[in-house]
């Protein structure tokens, strides 16, 4: 009979960090968004952050998992007019335009 002696290897925890995608506004759009943000934000004390749109919110992934799903979600990405629909606490809900996407 032969006797063999296993350890348990430890693996390590796989490392996720939180990811988020946000849309951007071209710079003149987001240059008059600031300037409404920093007018409400003196009446309302709201907080201050870089005009945005969430497109995706947080999610947990690990930095291969976001960079491939990312990628694969550009692909064919188009561009989407849409205008405000109205304002809610916080948010601007969005409406698409009579044209949507845009693009091929």
């Amino acid at each position: 009979m032969e006797v063999t002696e296993s350890s348990a290897v430890a693996t390590p925890a796989i490392q996720k960090n939180t990811y988020s995608v946000w849309a951007i506004p071209p710079e003149d759009v987001g240059a008059r968004l600031k300037k409404i943000m920093e007018g409400l934000k003196s009446d309302f004390w709201g907080p201050h952050f870089k005009p945005h749109i969430t497109v995706i919110g947080a999610i947990n992934l690990t930095a291969e998992d976001a960079a491939e799903k990312f990628k694969s979600a550009c692909e064919g990405l188009k561009v989407y007019n849409c205008s405000v629909d109205r304002v809610a606490t916080r948010h601007l809900l969005l409406h698409p335009n009579a044209e949507g996407f845009v693009g091929t």
